[in-house]
């Protein structure tokens, strides 16, 4: 049965690898986030950490889905004449 949260497993297995780096993990959960079926990642993020981060709170992983979880800050704008003349 597919798991909708981890449909190819990555986080699973990240999970299991020995001394995996903070860099792996990120680099991991760019290619989780990009399988994912479901635009809105937060509810599979949530029940990820629920399912494995419990249990690992101090691995890598975990602290790469708890900040996938924060919202990115507001877009400001750049560009335009504004964005080209220098201010002083």
């Amino acid at each position: 049965m597919k798991d909708a949260s981890d449909p190819k497993g990555l986080i699973r297995e990240s999970y299991r690898i020995d001394g995996i780096t903070d860099g792996e993990c990120r680099s991991i959960f760019m290619d989780w986030a990009l399988s994912l079926a479901d635009p809105d990642p937060v509810p599979h993020i949530a029940a990820l950490i629920e399912r494995y981060g419990r249990d690992a709170p101090d691995h890598p992983m975990s602290a790469v889905l708890r900040e996938g979880l924060d919202r990115p800050p507001a877009a400001k704008r750049r560009g335009g004449r504004m964005g080209r003349t220098r201010q002083t």
